[in-house]
C-alpha cells in the first residue's frame, strides 16, 4: 500500500508549469485550451486547458479547479492528474459530469507566484468595480506590509509599525486587513485589481462554452495550499454563499466544512474571491469549497508575500538574493516532500468520491 501510494504521488506531481500541463494533457480527452497573453520564464507560451468528463449534457457537474492562486497549482494539478490516472471517470453516473480546469492562473503557476500577470490575486478580483471594496486597514499598514527595504532600520520600522496595529487592534483585525483584500496598492499584497484580469475573463469564457449556467447542481473544489496544519486539507466555504451555501457543503462532505461567518475557517472573509462568481452565476444550484492545505507558521507566509511583492517592485537586485526569495516562496506554497504530498492524495481522493456519492443520491 505504501509503495503504490508513493507511486502515484511520483507520477501525479510535477517539478514545474509545464511538466504539469504535459502530464494533464497526456491523460485528458477533449481538451479545450484558453492561451494566456502572458508568456513563462523561458518565453513558452502559457494556458489554462479545461477537460470534460462525462454525459455532455449532464444536469449534476463537479468542477476541479487548480491554480487560482498560480504557485499553489502544483497541489491542485496533482490532484486532477491522479483523479484522471486511477480512472474515476468510470464512477460517473448517466446525469454526471466532470470539469477539469488546469491552471486557471498559469502565469502565476509558471513564475512560481501567487499573482496573476496584472500583479492580482486572482481570488480578490471577482468584485463589482464599479464600486470596489475599501479597506482603511491595510491603507493604515500599506507602507510596512511591504516596506521599501526588506532588512535595515527601514524594514525594522515597518514591523515595530505592525506589531503596534496588532496590539492595539488585535489579531483578526490585523489579518482581516492585511487578507481580505484591497484596490489601491498594485504592488502590495492580497491586491484585487483596478478591473477584470485575464484570468477571471476566461473562467467567464469556460462558464459560457461549457453551458454551466444551465445546470441543475455544480458542486467546485477549489485546490489551494498555505493555510492551515500542515498537510491538512481544510474545506473551506466562503461568505458569498452564506450560512445556506455552508449548510450545503456541510450535507455534502460532512463536519470537517468550515465557515468564515461561523469563525471555523483558517481564513478570514475576504472580498471578491471566486464563490462570489459562482454564487452570481447559479445562487443555490451551487456547492464551492476551497480544499485548502496547509502547509507552515503563517508568519513565514507573511514574509514570503511580502518578500515576492518587495522583489517584483524590485527587479534588479542581486540575482542570487532574487532566487533565494523565490525559492522560499516556492517552498512555503508547494512543500516537496513525500509527506505532505502523499496527504494531498489522501484527501483530494476522499473529497471527490464524496463529490460522487452526493451526486449519485440526486
Amino acid at each position: 500500500m505504501r509503495d503504490a501510494i508513493l507511486q502515484d504521488v511520483s507520477e501525479s506531481f510535477s517539478d514545474t508549469y509545464c511538466e504539469a500541463r504535459q502530464r494533464f494533457l497526456e491523460l485528458a480527452s477533449c481538451v479545450k485550451s484558453y492561451k494566456s497573453p502572458a508568456r513563462g520564464p523561458g518565453g513558452e507560451e502559457l494556458f489554462t486547458d479545461v477537460a470534460w468528463f462525462g454525459n455532455p449534457d449532464a444536469r449534476h457537474v463537479g468542477v476541479l479547479i487548480s491554480a487560482t492562486h498560480g504557485v499553489e497549482g502544483y497541489c491542485g494539478s496533482a490532484g486532477q492528474v491522479d483523479w484522471m490516472r486511477k480512472g474515476t471517470v468510470s464512477s460517473l453516473g448517466p446525469g454526471q459530469a466532470m470539469l477539469l480546469i488546469h491552471a486557471l492562473n498559469p502565469y502565476g503557476f509558471a513564475w512560481n507566484r501567487r499573482v496573476t500577470e496584472e500583479g492580482c490575486d486572482l481570488n480578490r478580483n471577482f468584485v463589482d468595480f464599479s464600486r470596489p471594496p475599501t479597506n482603511p486597514g491595510y491603507a493604515e499598514l500599506a507602507d510596512s506590509l511591504v516596506p521599501a527595504e526588506i532588512g535595515g532600520p527601514v524594514f525594522e520600522a515597518a514591523e515595530r509599525a505592525i506589531e503596534e496595529f496588532r496590539k492595539k487592534n488585535g489579531e483578526v483585525a490585523f489579518q482581516t486587513a492585511r487578507k481580505a483584500g484591497q484596490y489601491s496598492y498594485p504592488y502590495g499584497v492580497f491586491f484585487g485589481g483596478f478591473g477584470p484580469t485575464n484570468s477571471r475573463l476566461t473562467l467567464e469564457r469556460i462558464a459560457e462554452d461549457f453551458s454551466l449556467k444551465s445546470r441543475d447542481r455544480l458542486v467546485i473544489v477549489d485546490a489551494h495550499t498555505g493555510l492551515g496544519p500542515f498537510g491538512y486539507g481544510e474545506l473551506q466555504t466562503e461568505q458569498p454563499s452564506g450560512l445556506a451555501g455552508y449548510e450545503r457543503a456541510l450535507a455534502m462532505f460532512g463536519r470537517s466544512v468550515t465557515s468564515p461567518d461561523l469563525g471555523t475557517s483558517s481564513s478570514v472573509p475576504i472580498r471578491g474571491c471566486v464563490d462570489e462568481f459562482w454564487q452570481r452565476l447559479l445562487g443555490e444550484r451551487h456547492v464551492y469549497v476551497a480544499l485548502e492545505f496547509g502547509t507552515f507558521d503563517p508568519e513565514n507566509g507573511r514574509r514570503v508575500l511580502r518578500e515576492d511583492h518587495w522583489l517584483a517592485k524590485n527587479p534588479e537586485v542581486d540575482p542570487e538574493l532574487a532566487q533565494a526569495i523565490r525559492l522560499r516562496l516556492r517552498e512555503h506554497y508547494d512543500p516537496r516532500s513525500e509527506d505532505w504530498r502523499e496527504m494531498i492524495l489522501w484527501r483530494s481522493r476522499q473529497v471527490h468520491r464524496q463529490m460522487f456519492e452526493w451526486a449519485s443520491d440526486l
